[in-house]
């Protein structure tokens, strides 16, 4: 079928869907949801969240030049959402989602307990470029809960069942559909012997044992 032509928007989805956690430094602490936000360098390695200028959180990130990126998960999706629907100008969004504030290692910023991911920033750049402002950071260090190591000491993401939102619309991450790099890894030859059922195996067997026993 034929694609529609739209007028131009925003339509890079799905994206990830993070709590990032800010302070005034004197005592208030908020938390805002951002989908605007992303990976922009490995070495040194930064990120970016871009925020509205109306936003209570704003004034914060701007006189503070910190925040914390938490990353969410299912059983995170309603304090998610409401974290991007409620201003912490009218409520305390910690007490009412039930968040936990944990103390960050760099940054006066809380980070939230809850979450399998925190990540310190520290602002190094602030674009203006219309409705969003974009705030560019360096990472200072990154928390992850040690619930989710696997056997082999490993941190494994996938099972704290993070979210993505599209849309409009928070969804789960689905089944995994392959790995980095798995479309040039070379692939096993296959056996050039075909495989037999069980019974045949088994026969197999037995006409061997009785050849050998009549040599």
């Amino acid at each position: 079928m034929a694609k529609q032509t739209w007028k131009a928007g925003n339509m890079l989805y799905p994206l990830p869907a993070v709590m990032v956690s800010v302070t005034d430094g004197k005592g208030q602490d908020d938390i805002i949801t951002v989908a605007w936000t992303g990976t922009i360098c490995t070495n040194p390695p930064m990120v970016y969240i871009s925020v509205r200028p109306s936003r209570f959180s704003h004034h914060m990130l701007m006189e503070t030049g910190e925040f914390v990126i938490n990353l969410t998960t299912e059983k995170l999706t309603r304090a998610t959402d409401y974290c991007g629907v409620r201003s912490g100008r009218d409520v305390d969004k910690f007490k009412e989602t039930g968040l936990t504030r944990e103390k960050a290692e760099f940054v006066k910023a809380p980070m939230i307990k809850e979450s399998p991911v925190s990540i310190e920033c520290r602002v190094t750049e602030v674009k203006k470029l219309g409705s969003h402002d974009m705030f560019l950071a360096e990472v200072l260090a990154v928390h992850a809960d040690e619930e989710y190591m696997d056997e082999n000491n490993r941190f494994d993401l996938n099972r704290a069942r993070p979210i993505v939102y599209s849309h409009g619309e928070y969804l789960g991450i689905g089944k995994k559909l392959g790995t980095f790099g798995y479309s040039v890894k070379k692939r096993r030859k296959k056996c050039e012997k075909m495989s037999l059922p069980k019974e045949g195996l088994q026969k197999r067997a037995f006409m061997l044992k009785w050849a050998l026993s009549n040599l």
